[in-house]
């Protein structure tokens, strides 16, 4: 298991002013909750340089400065930002992801994460053009070969795009939405077929599958999700977690828990990044390892009640970013 780090980036705003963040947070908590991680074996930390306009890396470079030779660290880029207004500009249409912009990118992550080589570096632009995607690898593979770089991939839902980066010597893993209600089987196949990581961001849904949603659940303005989320889907979703919460719990786990070990059940290459924004969330995270897997009982009896079907159409708002 990783940890995703978008939350504790804190603000970020779309021009129209709306929210791209997740509420309040606080650089202290965020940063003990990283350190309460270390401590208990959590070595993969994945984060953008968009989330909180370059904040999320500062934070996350402040705290592994000690233990570098032992963490993994996973950013992105791609998108556009003001980091003085904290205000995401978007992606740059016009120009495309040219080798200069990719090699500027990556070295403001590398002084923002106060680090001279990157794990994993992450295309976070999830429906760029394939046609122009294969013209990326270049640029990386240089960087894998200056060491700034050790590996890439790239952060999109469909198998189609993730195809043309796996033909890449160094890509090794895939970034995508996927969890219990949210599906992309699709990809999670395609990673295991090709041998590539299947990182699984949005393992909660958005919150959704801690079981702590209401019908009277309100958003506040400054959290992504006040806008982000379809209000019809939400309340489907409330309807299918009612439907499995007790299957999902019936061992002792807590909803969040089952949820990962949910992931873990769809193969060894899915690694899961649970968000956070404070100690006692990454304290859960970790309790997950604990309990593990969810059994074949469980798996079926919730494929049973879902009838789920691997679905990539539903999660255009779920990853604001691409």
């Amino acid at each position: 298991m990783g940890l995703g780090c978008w939350a504790i980036g804190g603000p970020l705003w779309r021009k129209d002013g709306s929210s791209l963040g997740w509420g309040k947070v606080e650089d202290d908590e965020s940063i003990r909750a990283i350190e309460y991680a270390l401590d208990h074996g959590i070595t993969m930390f994945d984060t953008a340089d968009v989330y909180g306009a370059g904040h999320s890396e500062c934070l996350l470079g402040q705290v592994i400065a000690g233990c570098r030779d032992r963490v993994v660290i996973a950013t992105k880029f791609g998108a556009q930002f003001d980091g003085d207004t904290r205000t995401w500009l978007g992606y740059p249409e016009d120009t495309g992801v040219t080798p200069s912009f990719i090699r500027q990118a990556c070295e403001a992550s590398l002084r923002r994460l106060k680090t001279n080589y990157i794990d994993l570096y992450q295309f976070h632009w999830g429906n760029y053009d394939a046609d122009q995607a294969v013209d990326l690898l270049p640029v990386l593979e240089d960087l894998v070969a200056e060491g700034k770089i050790r590996w890439y991939g790239w952060s999109t839902n469909d198998p189609q795009r993730a195809r043309v980066f796996e033909q890449g010597k160094h890509c090794v893993a895939i970034e995508h939405h996927h969890n219990i209600l949210q599906r992309n089987d699709a990809m999670v196949s395609f990673c295991k077929e090709h041998n590539l990581g299947s990182i699984a961001r949005g393992p909660l849904a958005m919150g959704m599958l801690t079981g702590k949603f209401s019908k009277e659940t309100v958003f506040q303005e400054n959290d992504v999700r006040a806008h982000g989320l379809d209000q019809d889907r939400f309340a489907i979703e409330l309807e299918m977690v009612e439907s499995i919460r007790n299957v999902l719990t019936l061992d002792g786990r807590s909803m969040i828990q089952a949820a990962l070990g949910w992931l873990w059940t769809c193969g060894d290459h899915v690694i899961p990044i649970p968000g956070f924004k404070n100690r006692k969330q990454i304290e859960e995270n970790v309790e997950a390892i604990n309990y593990g897997p969810l059994s074949e009982e469980q798996v079926q009896i919730i494929d049973q009640i879902l009838g789920a079907i691997d679905n990539p159409d539903m999660y255009d708002v779920r990853h604001i970013f691409g």
